[in-house]
């Protein structure tokens, strides 16, 4: 592949990275830091539920993480367009959708964080530890325990696709390699209980629940418990 499929890989190596702890870093401070400076006990002097409170802060901030990295792809897309390169729309829009449900888990997650904690440098700490979790200790801490115990590999590779960020990282490769060849013997194990197509499916449905879900606990948390 060349042109702009190689362009739409190098953005993936990119957002696999830097996309969950931007919308961390920026998002997890979004109630916690209404507490610290007091916004919070103004903004609810307006006639407003918390339920307004809460899901406008959600969507508000999904626009405003998403919406630029959806941009930035777009204007790539568009160049290439101008210039005559040919456009993998497929792949363009399976992977506007892993993004849009990655932003949505890493979204929900954050603003669990930030129901659940009062203090914006305890959310940020949680945040990056999170983060450094899901990056890279979970894939060592498996791959660790796989070698002591002798645990099933089928079993260690379920357990790796919970992880949002790699179930993300599996899928954005089968775009470009259906087969996941560069995987090695891991992609025996996914791609003989999936299809592709399902795998790309459930990467999209799976961390959009997720985010929803950790979303719907945090309001839960934050309608329950002292505001201020």
């Amino acid at each position: 592949f060349s042109g702009l499929s190689r362009l739409l890989l190098m953005y993936i190596q990119v957002t696999i990275v830097i996309l969950p702890i931007f919308i961390l870093v920026t998002t997890v401070r979004s109630i916690s830091g209404d507490r610290d400076s007091h916004i919070l006990e103004y903004m609810l002097s307006f006639p407003i539920s918390l339920k307004q409170y809460y899901w406008g802060k959600v969507f508000g901030r999904f626009i405003t993480v998403f919406l630029p990295v959806f941009m930035a792809m777009l204007f790539a897309i568009l160049y290439g367009m101008f210039k005559g390169a040919d456009v993998p729309w497929e792949i363009f829009f399976l992977y506007t959708g892993l993004l849009f449900a990655m932003s949505s888990a890493f979204l929900g997650i954050a603003f669990f964080v930030s129901s659940i904690v009062k203090s914006s440098e305890m959310a940020l700490g949680i945040s990056f530890f999170v983060w450094i979790l899901l990056l890279a200790f979970i894939d060592i801490a498996l791959i660790s325990l796989m070698m002591q115990q002798r645990i099933n590999a089928e079993l260690i590779v379920a357990i790796a696709m919970v992880n949002p960020m790699e179930i993300f990282r599996v899928a954005a490769i089968s775009l470009f390699d259906p087969e996941l060849t560069v995987m090695g013997p891991v992609a025996f194990y996914i791609l003989d209980v999936l299809s592709q197509k399902m795998f790309i499916f459930i990467s999209i449905v799976y961390p959009l629940l997720l985010g929803i879900l950790f979303a719907s606990l945090g309001f839960r948390i934050f309608s329950k418990k002292d505001l201020v």
